[in-house]
């Protein structure tokens, strides 16, 4: 098994490409913590792992607060030892506002959720892996991270951040055996839909958005990302740090 022994936090693991990966790194051997602000779906997914006989813990809360997200980190090192493995994931959308329509609510809700909250695990989970050994870091991105038409600003803003995230601490940690990647995904079957209220969408950005949305040239499951974030937590990805990888069917091409 590729992560035997090993221990892993990811976050948003209640349903969509986190509760992918929770699926899949408990069958590859991971023990667990996982995360998310459901807490029906969160209990749902724990115990239907620990069925299974899998080592894991569920941390019912937002990302977006400090405490919370610093307590996955102090909890896999209190329950296991060790953290091997972080896969940031958790993440909102905005409502396709642009600069001129985007209110300072929905700007500093989608950037704690898709930006501070990454900063704050990965900075409290850099701590203990640039002197244990090193570790894995996962990001997920979007192409909204590297194009503009995807979303609105406050999204798009994030998820470039959370790129500018990723290359840095890829670097600046390269030699304390940290590697920190990012997948960038196209469009994915989750529900993340549901974190944009028909009635609050902007009309004007919501038509710019449809139109780059109409060259996607194929639709991902969860699991499409999920055996992504596995190769990049796994050893057979050892030398690749760094790295921002599209996995949109070929979008990004265009």
């Amino acid at each position: 098994m590729k992560l035997e022994g090993k221990s892993a936090i990811i976050t948003g693991a209640g349903s969509g490409m986190g509760l992918a990966m929770a699926n899949l790194f408990s069958s590859e051997g991971a023990k667990l913590i996982l995360s998310d602000w459901n807490k029906e779906r969160l209990d749902k997914v724990v115990s239907e792992l620990k069925a299974k006989g899998s080592k894991v813990i569920g941390i019912q809360g937002n990302i977006a607060e400090k405490a919370v997200a610093e307590s996955l980190v102090a909890k896999s090192i209190e329950s296991y030892g060790k953290l091997d493995i972080l896969c940031n994931n958790a993440g909102i959308m905005d409502y396709m506002q642009g600069i001129d329509e985007v209110t300072d609510e929905i700007w500093e809700k989608v950037l704690k959720v898709n930006l501070y909250g990454p900063m704050y695990t990965t900075r409290k989970a850099v701590s203990f892996m640039k002197d244990n050994g090193g570790g894995s870091i996962i990001n997920t991105s979007s192409v909204a991270g590297i194009h503009g038409g995807a979303a609105g600003l406050a999204y798009t803003v994030s998820k470039h951040g959370l790129i500018g995230l990723t290359r840095n601490t890829a670097w600046i940690y390269a030699k304390a055996g940290i590697r920190c990647n990012a997948i960038c995904p196209g469009g994915t079957a989750t529900n993340i839909a549901d974190t944009m209220p028909k009635d609050k969408l902007s009309a004007f950005g919501g038509e710019r958005a449809g139109l780059y949305a109409s060259i996607m040239p194929g639709f991902l499951q969860p699991i499409d990302i999920a055996n992504l974030a596995l190769f990049l937590a796994s050893d057979d990805s050892k030398n690749i740090n760094g790295a921002i990888i599209n996995a949109d069917a070929g979008w990004g091409a265009a």
